[in-house]
């Protein structure tokens, strides 16, 4: 045990002492922060093309619809030169296009609008311009487009013209709020969603960047046969079990850390976002209530996914001589961990699914998985113990593993053992 707790301060110190561990501490909060909050603001602030109504509408609907399109255009951008209709026979689109193409090309116009049969059927309408790209743009216009040709459906029925605007235009916003077996939660199901996506994040990250950690810890070792000397003085599982231990603890620093200094964020969030131009959405940005029992859960969730990839990187570690040969062999671990990453969209669309079910109970996907299911909907404690149990399991078979290869590999030099190779190690440990 002494030995453990030796290797467990070294490796837990060694990182945390170092000047990227630091920064990455302190400053991650912010940049995660800043990555949030910056395309939210800065979609709030996208406009369309000033110029956006100088357009040719081609009109070859034989009704008033371009003029109506054209009328909303200037409503829509009066600062703009107006759009310049066209009304035109449906056999005569094809030069007209031609023409409209080299006004746009002489920088006369900045493109224009095809209105045909296939508009009025609430089909088809056609666009060509500079701005064809704009998505903002194009969603403007195909919105005008849109509510003219509702216009003169409703005219066409008989409702006075004055009246078309206020009934056509409406704005309807939608609050959505979560309900758990103790009532109403407050917080919206939008914020679960993005809790939840953001636990399962998190917890990828973390497994993903100090798992490899523990991969060139033990590589630099046997390298710079540094092995050799500690493996005559501690057990080579005793090693082991210190370094993904050490590893763990840091990797829980850095997010408790990073949870207290998210915290003070969310608690002066007013100013922050009216600094970014953004302070109503301050109120907007409500935590989900997190309970104990469930906080536990998540916790036990990262430890045991992290022993369980820790374990795999530490004897892909141990195999292996060289970093070309780690980054091949560490990729069917890799392989296991993205593989929850995989099916995170399918979870979040439909958390009650079969596949989340299935995803959220393997060993290997859990404690990603499970932890995004837990932030979505409503799971029985039955469920989360036994997952929570088939994933210890499968941190018992890991580190079983792992332990065989590491006993072997750490002090074996060479090529990258084959899979027979490898087979035989374990028989021998």
């Amino acid at each position: 045990m002494d030995k453990l707790l030796v290797v467990f301060k070294r490796e837990y110190l060694e990182r945390v002492r170092s000047k990227w561990f630091i920064i990455a501490t302190f400053f991650g909060p912010v940049f995660m922060g800043l990555i949030a909050v910056l395309p939210a603001v800065m979609a709030s602030k996208t406009r369309t093309s000033t110029d956006i109504a100088n357009i040719v509408v081609l009109d070859a609907t034989g009704t008033d619809l371009g003029e109506r399109v054209a009328q909303m255009m200037k409503l829509v951008a009066p600062q703009s030169t107006p759009p310049r209709v066209e009304r035109i026979a449906a056999d005569k689109l094809p030069s007209a296009e031609d023409a409209a193409t080299q006004s746009v090309i002489h920088h006369e116009a900045l493109g224009y609008l095809v209105i045909d049969s296939l508009t009025e059927q609430g089909k088809l309408v056609r666009y060509a311009g500079r701005n064809a790209s704009s998505l903002v743009d194009i969603g403007s216009i195909t919105g005008i487009v849109r509510q003219a040709l509702l216009g003169q459906r409703l005219e066409k029925e008989g409702i006075d013209p004055s009246k078309v605007q206020q009934l056509t235009a409406v704005h309807l916003d939608s609050r959505t709020e979560k309900i758990t077996d103790k009532g109403r939660e407050g917080a919206s199901g939008m914020a679960g969603l993005f809790f939840g996506y953001g636990v399962s994040l998190l917890l990828y990250m973390m497994i993903a960047i100090y798992g490899q950690q523990i991969l060139r810890s033990v590589l630099e070792e046997k390298t710079t046969r540094v092995a050799e000397v500690v493996v005559s003085s501690a057990p080579p599982d005793t090693l082991l079990a210190g370094k993904v231990l050490g590893g763990g603890m840091v990797a829980i620093t850095q997010i408790v850390a990073w949870l207290s200094i998210g915290y003070i964020m969310y608690q002066v969030r007013q100013p922050i976002l009216e600094k970014f131009g953004a302070g109503a959405a301050a109120n907007k940005l409500v935590i989900p209530a997190v309970s104990p029992a469930v906080f536990v859960a998540l916790i036990l969730f990262f430890i045991l996914g992290f022993i369980f990839y820790a374990s795999l990187f530490a004897a892909v570690g141990a195999m292996v001589s060289s970093q070309e040969d780690a980054q091949q062999a560490a990729t069917p671990v890799m392989l296991l961990l993205v593989s929850s990453i995989i099916f995170m969209q399918p979870v979040l669309l439909n958390p009650g699914s079969t596949l989340a079910k299935v995803v959220s109970w393997l060993p290997f996907s859990a404690p990603i998985m499970m932890p995004l299911r837990m932030s979505l909907i409503s799971i029985s404690w039955t469920e989360i113990s036994v997952v929570l149990l088939g994933v210890a399991i499968g941190c018992v078979g890991a580190i079983w593993l792992a332990a065989r290869i590491y006993r072997v590999g750490l002090l074996m030099y060479g090529k990258k053992p084959s899979y027979r190779e490898l087979l035989k190690w374990i028989r021998y440990a």
